[in-house]
């Protein structure tokens, strides 16, 4: 079975200085690949016509399918749909269902109406126009010598309206796209070249048509396994089974069998459980409830968080003795402990999480230098703690610290 492949083109200039990070091309990727479409490219380019057009012209060569993302807004920049216009030997021509989104969103909301607004409703004769539930510019479907085009706007929220209402169904019915089945586990404790020669024969036996990709994200590591074939129950059977393989191979280091946040591993398993956490965070500043929070239906197990910056909120909201401090230091065995003891015992929970360290780029000393981690985590009967040594920039420490606590608190509810 050929393979449908598609570009991505994000359009904008915000893209190319860096000002605005391109989320969009990551999403509909995960999407197409999902439902058996291989993206062949993805391109940025700014607000220039010659660049979109040459840009339209090299990718439909190469590929089925080009999805544009960018340019349709309301102000002069957005060049988007006159450039489509001379690509499609077409013009503009005003759309009536557009036009009454546009009048619809502006009158719900009480909003005085400016012409650029109503221009919104402007289309390519030649699209098929597709309705924009979440704004005012409309995504438009093209179709010339056997290749499919899509423009949408470059806001995330209203393009994957736009994808999921209407651009994957459509894609789904003109395409017989083969059946991919993704199993994924994820890993911690063992770097990637570790890991993959652990790997090696498995990953040599494995068929053409099943790959084994390692992702790295700070101090996790994720194993998928991807498989093509026509007939999906018998590829989801022989995934399984490979699968299955893999995870015995990797038990030690596995921290779950499917592609989860920790947020939601611990969440699950807190659950599961019935117990509920707290955290007491130094370095991290909050990261860990954060994650911990962002699952819904999160309050069932998690209380709250003090973030124990300074020295004066570890004694008198957590109850670290003054002399641990002066003795130890902030970033010490001794002092996590205390935080966890103190945290279980201000927010009443089965379970508590401590951090602190020196995140960087200063701050360290030669006894505790830069990334100098302690953690611990606890129940009324155990606390274990910890020691890391992190070697990265204070954004990815910061990360790196959160991922182990969390993976800690893991290990030791499994106890």
């Amino acid at each position: 079975m050929d393979k449908i492949t598609t570009s991505i083109i994000t359009i904008g200039d915000e893209l190319l200085i860096g000002q605005t990070i391109d989320t969009n091309s990551a999403w509909i990727a995960q999407q197409l690949n999902a439902m058996g479409i291989w993206v062949h490219r993805r391109v940025a380019i700014g607000d220039v016509k010659e660049d979109i057009l040459e840009a339209l012209a090299r990718e439909s060569a190469v590929s089925d399918i080009v999805l544009i993302t960018g340019g349709l807004g309301p102000t002069a920049d957005d060049i988007t749909k006159p450039t489509l216009c001379e690509y499609f030997n077409t013009r503009l021509v005003q759309n009536e269902a557009a036009l009454e989104n546009v009048l619809h969103i502006f009158e719900s909301r009480g909003l005085a109406l400016l012409q650029r607004n109503l221009d919104q409703s402007m289309v390519p004769e030649s699209a098929t126009v597709i309705n924009n539930k979440r704004g005012t510019a409309p995504g438009m479907w093209f179709e010339k010598e056997g290749k499919i085009y899509v423009s949408m706007p470059g806001v995330p929220h209203e393009m994957q309206g736009i994808m999921e209402d209407y651009v994957l169904p459509q894609l789904g019915k003109h395409f017989d796209t083969p059946a991919v089945i993704h199993q994924t586990l994820i890993t911690s404790g063992m770097g990637e070249s570790f890991v993959a020669e652990r790997l090696t024969a498995f990953e040599a036996k494995l068929p053409a048509h099943v790959k084994l990709a390692y992702l790295p994200s700070y101090s996790l590591l994720k194993l998928r396994l991807t498989a093509f074939g026509k007939d999906k129950l018998s590829v989801a059977a022989e995934v399984s089974i490979l699968f299955h393989e893999l995870k015995d191979l990797v038990a030690d280091i596995v921290v779950t069998d499917r592609d989860m946040t920790m947020g939601e591993v611990l969440g699950q398993l807190l659950k599961e459980k019935g117990k509920t956490v707290a955290t007491a965070e130094s370095c991290t500043g909050g990261l860990i409830a954060s994650w911990i929070t962002a699952i819904p239906g999160s309050s069932a197990y998690f209380k709250g968080s003090v973030v124990a910056y300074a020295y004066e909120t570890k004694e008198q909201v957590l109850g670290v003795k003054p002399e641990t401090l002066q003795t130890q230091g902030a970033v010490s065995e001794a002092v996590v402990k205390e935080m966890v003891a103190g945290a279980l015992s201000l927010l009443d929970t089965d379970y508590a999480i401590a951090v602190s360290g020196i995140m960087g780029p200063d701050g360290g000393t030669p006894e505790k230098p830069v990334g100098t981690v302690w953690v611990a985590v606890g129940n009324k009967d155990t606390i274990n703690t910890v020691k890391f040594q992190l070697r990265y920039d204070r954004e990815r420490n910061t990360q790196m610290t959160a991922v182990y606590a969390m993976n800690e608190l893991r290990k030791l509810i499994l106890q």
